[in-house]
């Protein structure tokens, strides 16, 4: 027994760490052998939620059979003998946690913030108001219309190459055109690959961008 205790100070193990309440919690987490049981909990309640007074840890093997419970907060990780690919289960035993009843993955459960017709009416700096100044600013029978030269100043600044980010989505990637599209409609538009793969074409997505309702950011 006492050999298991002889450890090197540099040693260390990368487990898997899975969590009894949060089914999709997975995660690969080096620690040092000279770790206390302890400071182990200290590091995965940062991670996980679960306070240390309310953990408990099991260890098991690659086959996944249990090789040990971490009962001792005094013993060194090392003490368990750990090793590289070894499964850290966290095990949460207050029913009152903030990790019980899926709070922190099914996010049906969470009530949704709402606000009357009526209310949202009587606020100012929304999007319905920015609607209803646009009539104003136009010239009669031409509300919907838009120039050949839309957005021409802003397309000035963009370049092809560019990083950027769209929004709404928090989508980035890089613009790939920059112009008057004929093919499309009046105005100019700004083409975006996307960084991740949407749409139907081999992973490949480049969408056009009327410069009116959507939000470019630069990077």
């Amino acid at each position: 027994m006492g050999s298991r205790l002889q450890i090197e100070g540099d040693e260390s193990v990368l487990v898997r760490v899975t969590h009894s309440n949060i089914k999709s919690f997975s995660a690969e987490i080096r620690f040092s052998l000279q770790m206390t049981v302890e400071a182990v909990k200290e590091k995965l309640w940062k991670k996980c939620g679960t306070s240390v007074d309310s953990m408990s840890l099991e260890l098991y093997d690659e086959t996944g059979a249990k090789i040990s419970v971490l009962s001792d907060n005094a013993r060194p990780l090392g003490f368990y003998s750990p090793l590289d690919g070894y499964r850290l289960h966290v095990i949460d035993l207050d029913p009152s946690s903030v990790t019980s009843g899926g709070w922190l993955e099914d996010t049906s459960l969470v009530e949704k913030y709402t606000i009357s017709d009526e209310a949202y009416g009587k606020l100012g700096g929304t999007f319905r108001k920015f609607k209803e100044t646009l009539p104003l600013k136009q010239p009669p029978g031409q509300e919907s219309k838009i120039s050949d030269n839309y957005m021409g100043d802003l397309c000035a600044n963009i370049k092809i190459g560019d990083r950027c980010e769209v929004e709404p989505g928090e989508r980035r990637g890089t613009v790939k055109f920059v112009g008057q599209a004929e093919t499309l409609a009046p105005g100019f538009w700004v083409g975006v690959q996307f960084d991740e793969p949407a749409g139907k074409h081999d992973g490949i997505s480049i969408r056009f961008l009327l410069l009116q309702g959507e939000r470019e950011t630069l990077l």
